[in-house]
């Protein structure tokens, strides 16, 4: 019965850094949430809150890649600690913010303090999961994103209704710093953990070795040579196209309830969660379905994750298409949910562990990260323009293109999803 216990140490692990993608979400979120009653307070424009959300995403992006950068080099645990600790603290002090220059420092700090929490994360993962499981792991990593934005709703807006807007950035930066004792007490390597059986130990390691002496180099690596890598830019394609839909997911959502379909406040924090939610079961699916289909249809890899991602492809143009007519708040709120749910499938921060080895992993996240980041400085910027102009027409036809566009890149730029490539 105990191995039964510690054979699962690996999924502890995971759902550890589930709750500080859960965590990284709820601080990013706040704002979103509680954009229409500071607009109203502190007269801002949409001009105004696109411009401050562009500047999280241009320091987020800038910071992505050298976040990458350190963390290979100083390891996850201390990179991880450094981040949440410095995100906890930036999130706190945006309840002291009064105009839009200090709106924008705050969230400027909090874009290059959030920019570690992926790149440690997949590195965790890669660090600690065998490769059949590892889309699996980083669902649940990445399904935290979701569950954040999810609990983000309820928690920021009641917290408003009810102390104030400046409190609920209190409470969600004292979150982060509750996690961080967790993380110093309980994270270890899989060689350095004293509460892992010998056989969990034996099937991560023996995994990491087959990998790294059958397919990659361990040698110094360069970014010239990650850059020369025709599936590195299939991994950044995934990146490049989807980001800036997860950005519009995360700033802009709550917004669109707001102002097209007419939701209050109160209304926004009980129905608005559901589409978040719909984000984390999809996230979760994503990296499960494949794993149940190789297991039981005996399918490769590479066939498992194309099949689940092809489907996700499909269905979100047609959830956006149906959006594009004028329909309810309920209806909304539903083809909303469908596109997140299928973006969930997407799994696209995945693809790095799945094309490379695990000494990489931060920096081939980071500079994915900063890339997708780069269009996502772009969008925040047109989105504000064209809202403020036109309306969300353009954006959900963009979103029906994006990841069938990517989807393509991906197959023709890495070919087989789980070979390892050199560098």
């Amino acid at each position: 019965m105990k191995a039964d216990v510690n054979i699962s140490e690996r999924w502890k692990v995971a759902v550890l850094l589930c709750f500080a993608s859960s965590l990284n979400y709820i601080d990013r979120s706040a704002l979103a949430i509680l954009a229409p009653t500071i607009q109203k307070e502190l007269l801002w424009t949409d001009i105004d809150y696109a411009n401050i959300t562009s500047l999280f995403v241009f320091s987020y992006t800038i910071m992505y890649f050298i976040s990458g950068r350190i963390i290979d080099w100083i390891g996850t645990k201390k990179g991880f600690a450094y981040c949440v600790g410095t995100w906890s603290l930036v999130s706190g002090l945006h309840a002291f913010a009064n105009t839009v220059g200090q709106f924008s420092i705050a969230r400027f700090f909090l874009g290059v303090t959030e920019s570690g929490n992926f790149p440690a994360g997949i590195k965790s993962i890669t660090e600690w999961f065998p490769m059949k499981e590892r889309a699996l792991a980083v669902g649940l990593f990445s399904a935290g994103s979701a569950i954040g934005a999810t609990i983000a709703v309820p928690l920021v807006s009641f917290a408003a209704i009810a102390w104030g807007w400046r409190m609920s950035f209190i409470i969600t930066g004292v979150l982060g710093f509750i996690w961080l004792l967790f993380w110093l007490k309980y994270y270890y390597l899989p060689e350095h953990n004293k509460r892992i059986t010998k056989e969990e130990k034996e099937l991560i390691l023996n995994d990491e070795k087959i990998i790294d002496t059958d397919y990659a180099s361990l040698e110094s690596f360069s970014i010239k040579k990650i850059l020369m890598k025709k599936a590195a830019w299939g991994c950044f394609a995934g990146r490049i196209f989807i980001d800036p839909v997860v950005y519009f997911f995360i700033f802009w959502i709550p917004k669109y309830l707001h102002d097209v379909q007419g939701l209050s406040l109160a209304e926004i924090g009980v129905t608005a969660w559901l589409p978040y939610a719909a984000m984390g079961i999809g996230t979760i699916l994503g990296g499960w379905l494949p794993k149940r289909l190789i297991e039981r249809k005996n399918w490769s890899l590479n066939k498992s994750r194309k099949t689940i991602m092809l489907i996700a492809s499909i269905a979100i143009p047609i959830f956006c298409l149906a959006l594009t007519v004028k329909v309810n708040a309920v209806m909304a709120i539903f083809l909303i949910s469908g596109i997140m749910l299928s973006h969930g499938f997407w799994s696209n921060i995945t693809l790095t562990t799945e094309v490379f080895p695990k000494h990489i992993q931060a920096t081939v996240t980071g500079i994915g990260g900063t890339l997708g980041g780069c269009m996502s400085v772009i969008s925040q910027k047109l989105i504000g323009i064209t809202v403020a102009q036109h309306s969300y027409l353009p954006i959900f036809i963009f979103i029906g293109f994006a990841y069938l566009i990517a989807f393509i890149l991906v197959h023709f730029l890495i070919g087989k999803i789980g070979t390892i490539h050199k560098i």
